[in-house]
């Protein structure tokens, strides 16, 4: 048999894959059945053998609370690969489970990963390795910002010029697009978690109450904001007293939060407003009339689109369902590969598409 025939049987029939490997949750879409896994990017681990004892959803429960011998820890770190055999772990699992979806055996999958735009050329090699070991027949990598664009529905294969900011839990990359290509674009190392470590801080500066990285979590997507709000509220965290070393809950306001994560919205505001700046201007005589779009999970910080608004002056909005942008413009490409191919990233020792 000739190999075209087959290679055409091989992409007809197998489960094509779409991965947004992020640094807080994973989505997995499979072709043609939309997004069916959406798990935090945590792996529970055995110190002593490093065998993965759980992943996703049940790990991230065990974070704080795990015997001695288990660890639970994300295997990226600001977007990016920090432990590459976990990686490969958590990957071989989910692309396993997306897999679970069909009845007859498949063939190995084409899958299509998001890596943040700022990574190096090493960075996007640990992302191809891991996905091809964790059981991919061909690995696409498309940068983030250009993914959420596409599943935002930006018209980016248009002469107009749209802007996309995606706030990610280890990134934010901002991007300036126009005719298929990025024309500028920021990669920021300041996002959801950089959030939540200053909430941290801030209960033990001014509480001396030591809470964990899930409690900080909580009260930012319970009561924070990055405007003020018609109605302040409170909420109460639970910790640690670093004086008496005894458990205490303590009442905090929204006002409160909002002054925690203050300087990372300060960043993210600074790091739109540079991207802005080195636009060309008839891009941001364009963005003036479309406005910014916002993605991530962290754009759906309470108030963050009125608060840009405020400080660009240009109207900002956040996409529809902003945490699967990603995913569904990986997904995107894989329905039709063809057209949509020129949106991803090669690698510089031969490149990643080889249609």
């Amino acid at each position: 048999m000739a190999f075209n025939p087959l290679n055409w049987l091989l992409g007809f029939f197998s489960l094509d894959i779409g991965i947004d490997l992020g640094t807080a949750n994973t989505l997995v879409s499979v072709r043609g059945k939309g997004i069916v896994i959406r798990e935090p990017s945590w792996v529970a681990i055995d110190k002593r053998s490093r065998e993965p004892k759980a992943i996703g959803a049940e790990a991230k429960e065990m974070v704080g609370r795990t015997p001695a011998n288990i660890i639970a820890v994300r295997p990226l770190r600001d977007g990016v690969i920090s432990d590459f055999e976990i990686t490969e772990a958590m990957l071989e699992y989910f692309i396993g489970k997306a897999h679970q979806q069909s009845i007859v055996p498949v063939p190995r999958p084409r899958v299509i990963v998001g890596i943040p735009s700022g990574v190096t050329e090493v960075e996007k090699r640990a992302v191809y390795d891991a996905a091809m070991s964790a059981g991919a027949r061909e690995v696409g990598l498309i940068e983030e910002p250009v993914a959420a664009a596409l599943g935002a529905g930006l018209p980016v294969s248009e002469i107009r010029g749209s802007m996309i900011v995606d706030i990610g839990g280890g990134t934010t990359e901002v991007a300036a697009l126009s005719m298929g290509g990025v024309v500028i674009s920021r990669s920021l190392r300041v996002a959801g978690d950089e959030m939540d470590e200053d909430i941290v801080q801030y209960m033990r500066n001014k509480y001396n109450l030591l809470i964990g990285e899930r409690m900080a979590e909580q009260s930012k997507i319970t009561i924070g904001s990055a405007y003020h709000l018609p109605e302040e509220t409170t909420l109460t965290l639970r910790g640690r007293n670093l004086v008496t070393g005894l458990p205490e809950a303590v009442e905090v306001s929204s006002v409160e939060i909002r002054e925690a994560i203050s300087g990372s919205v300060l960043t993210v505001i600074d790091t739109i407003k540079d991207a802005l700046d080195e636009c060309p201007p008839e891009i941001v005589a364009d963005l003036m009339e479309s406005g910014v779009t916002l993605a991530g999970g962290g754009s759906l910080l309470r108030g963050l689109d009125r608060r840009l608004s405020d400080e660009l002056h240009v109207r900002v909005w956040v996409a529809e369902d902003p945490m699967t942008c990603v995913v569904r413009g990986a997904s995107m490409i894989l329905e039709d590969y063809e057209h949509l191919a020129q949106f991803l990233v090669g690698l510089e020792r031969g490149s990643t598409h080889h249609d």
